[in-house]
């Protein structure tokens, strides 16, 4: 990393990022090629593990130019450590801890804000957290974060819309996590690695980004076994230092692009995909009659001259993404036939149902369950984003319509899609910014 190397808070892509309103003109078939960025999902993560690393300097060769990424290093900076970017890379480096509490203008954005708790409390014995925001998609508690940093000795408080952790020494345990939460497996694993004695997560969420972290941990000096399985055993060391870590693609990104290329009838390729990460969503979109090949890193998606209706129900990894469900959701609107939607995993991730009843669609919400009758034809509108995925789907929504659509609240969007105006326009679409 050279000396022209500039601040990510500093300068990071703000300018691409202002825009607050897309404008969709509906009815153009995708096609071309897509190439699918890092995973959010997984460098949030692993940009507060940086936290834990004794020394030595971090590089992440490509990192996604993403709202979220620049507020997790907002973070990490504000608690001491340097970032460093020349696109597309970052270079962490530990210049010292400063604190044990994170500013909550930048807490209150995302809620992966909390995976800064378990590594300030091994690094300082202390950690202050205001209690996350993020995507007002249902109730997501932290419950099993807490009870499992208790377990390891963990003295913890809530009180005024705050977390106060702290411990003289964390221990290893043996922790049951009654839902295999992606949160509180990455916040165990990363307050394990650095606990006296062997740490044991059971039922342990399986997700592709909880074996990314693992990597990275084990790149550090850690000593994680078992990540990508229900059992997840850590031995504690005393000791982390910098490495270079690699993000894995971005499946959720991956899986909007083929269902946008889905939707509109379109022929599309995306590269920097692993196929295996993408089984349910390939399988699902196999059931509407979509054709999906996959070849190495890379994957071919053709639209069928009639979508066909299909069952769906959220799941933890590896079932159907909750992620992917408003995507779907759209996609299912231009199906010939009535589809079914279960909802597992979060209580109202149904908002963007609204707003697609705006252009037409034809959805009954009954509590977690979504009946989506198929029409011929969406109608462009004026509609909202009310989270990152729903936005999403809104823009899959209009992709597909007729006529112009405007989305407002975009801002949800360019936490989790990088560049996806640029993108979706050199694919064919009519998409621009305001």
């Amino acid at each position: 990393m050279d000396k022209a190397s500039y601040s990510m808070t500093e300068v990071g892509a703000t300018s691409s990022i202002s825009q607050n309103k897309i404008i969709i003109q509906g009815g153009e078939p995708l096609k071309g090629e897509v190439v699918i960025s890092p995973s959010k999902n997984a460098v949030l993560p692993i940009l507060a593990a940086c936290l834990l690393q004794h020394e030595g300097q971090t590089v992440i060769p490509i990192a996604p130019n993403l709202t979220d990424v620049q507020t997790m290093i907002s973070v990490i900076e504000h608690l001491g450590l340097r970032v460093k970017s020349k696109p597309p890379s970052l270079l962490i480096e530990n210049a010292g801890i400063q604190g044990n509490e994170p500013p909550y203008k930048l807490v209150r954005k995302m809620r992966a804000s909390i995976l800064v708790l378990a590594p300030l409390l091994a690094r300082q014995g202390r950690a202050i957290i205001a209690l996350p925001g993020g995507c007002a998609i249902g109730t997501r508690p932290i419950d099993l974060h807490l009870k499992g940093l208790s377990a390891m000795g963990a003295d913890l408080q809530t009180r005024e819309g705050k977390i106060e952790a702290k411990c003289s020494e964390l221990t290893g345990a043996k922790i049951y996590l009654d839902f295999p939460s992606v949160g509180a497996t990455e916040t165990l694993m990363m307050a394990g690695v650095l606990a006296r004695g062997v740490t044991m997560i059971e039922n342990a969420a399986l997700e592709p980004e909880i074996v990314n972290l693992a990597q990275f941990l084990n790149a550090m000096g850690g000593k994680v076994q078992g990540a990508g399985t229900n059992v997840i055993r850590i031995e504690g060391v005393r000791y982390l230092r910098g490495t270079v870590q690699p993000i894995i693609p971005d499946r959720i990104e991956a899986g909007t692009y083929m269902v946008a290329t889905a939707i509109t009838g379109g022929e599309a390729v995306l590269r920097n995909i692993e196929p295996d990460h993408l089984q349910s969503i390939i399988f699902k979109l196999r059931e509407t009659g979509t054709e999906v090949e996959c070849e190495s890193s890379k994957l071919y998606v053709k639209a069928p001259e009639t979508l066909r209706p299909i069952q769906l129900r959220t799941m933890p990894y590896p079932g159907f993404p909750t992620d992917m469900q408003p995507q779907f959701t759209a996609l299912l609107t231009k199906a010939q036939g009535t589809s079914l939607i279960v909802e597992t995993i979060f209580e109202n991730r149904f908002l963007h149902v609204n707003e697609l009843l705006r252009m037409g669609a034809r959805i009954q919400v009954e509590g977690r369950t979504a009946v989506v009758q198929g029409l011929s034809r969406l109608w462009g509108a004026r509609v909202r984003a009310t989270d990152l995925r729903a936005g999403a789907a809104l823009v899959i929504a209009a992709l597909a319509a007729c006529g112009k659509t405007e989305i407002t609240g975009s801002d949800h969007i360019d936490r989790g899609y990088e560049n996806m105006v640029a993108k979706l326009s050199a694919m064919g679409a009519s998409v621009t910014r305001r």
